[in-house]
C-alpha cells in the first residue's frame, strides 16, 4: 500500500483525477481495494499540488458510479447470486435481501454505506429490476456523499497525513454506527406497523 501511496505523488493532476475514479470504479467489483485509502490519499495530494477539491471529487464520484452501474447491469443480465457469491456476499446478501422486502428503496440507500453490504448493493438492484433510472440517483447520491466527506477531510487536511486516517477511521465508525441505528430504527417502526394492522 506504502508504494501505491508513493505512486500517486508522483502523477499530474490529470492522471491523478483518472487513478482516483478507476479506483473508485473497481471498488464496485473487488470490495477488497482500498479505495477509500486511495482516494483520501489523492485527495491529500490535491491539497498539497495543482489538483483541485471539485476535480478530485467529481472525477472519484463519476468513477463510482460507472462502477456501480456496471454491476447493475452485471445484475439484472445474469441475475444476484453468482454476483453476490463473487463478492463475497453471503449472510451480508440475506441481510441486505431482508432489509430491502421491509424497507424498498431505503434499504438500498442505507445499505450503501455498511461495509460488508455496500458492493452487493448495485447487482441486487439489477436482479431486482430497480429501474435504471431510480438504481443510479440512489447509488449516485449515497456515493455522492461517502466521498464528498472523504474529500473534504482529505482536502483539508492538507499536510497531515496520519491525522487523515484517524479522522477517516471516526468517520468510517461513526457513519457504520449512524447506519445501524438507522436500521434499527426502520426495523422498529416496521414491526410496531405490522403489530397494530394485525387482527
Amino acid at each position: 500500500m506504502d508504494a501505491v501511496l508513493e505512486w500517486l505523488t508522483a502523477l499530474p493532476p490529470a492522471v491523478l483525477y483518472l487513478v482516483l475514479g478507476l479506483v473508485a470504479a473497481i471498488e464496485n467489483i473487488f470490495p477488497p481495494i482500498p479505495a477509500d485509502t486511495v482516494v483520501a490519499f489523492g485527495a491529500f495530494l490535491a491539497a498539497r499540488g495543482d489538483a483541485t477539491l471539485a476535480g478530485a471529487l467529481l472525477s472519484t464520484w463519476a468513477g463510482n458510479i460507472a462502477g456501480a452501474m456496471g454491476m447493475y447491469a452485471a445484475g439484472r443480465r445474469f441475475g444476484a447470486s453468482r454476483l453476490e457469491r463473487r463478492l463475497g456476499g453471503g449472510s451480508a446478501a440475506a441481510r441486505l435481501h431482508a432489509f430491502y422486502e421491509r424497507r424498498g428503496f431505503i434499504a438500498l440507500f442505507v445499505s450503501r454505506f455498511i461495509p460488508g453490504i455496500r458492493a452487493l448493493v448495485p447487482p441486487f438492484a439489477g436482479a431486482a429490476r430497480v429501474p435504471a433510472g431510480r438504481a443510479a440517483a440512489i447509488i449516485g447520491s449515497a456515493s455522492a456523499i461517502w466521498y464528498a466527506v472523504i474529500v473534504y477531510l482529505a482536502y483539508r487536511v492538507g499536510a497531515d497525513w496520519p491525522t487523515l486516517q484517524a479522522k477517516m477511521a471516526q468517520w468510517q465508525r461513526g457513519l457504520f454506527i449512524a447506519a445501524g441505528i438507522a436500521v434499527a430504527i426502520g426495523l422498529t417502526v416496521w414491526l410496531i406497523h405490522r403489530r397494530r394492522r394485525a387482527p
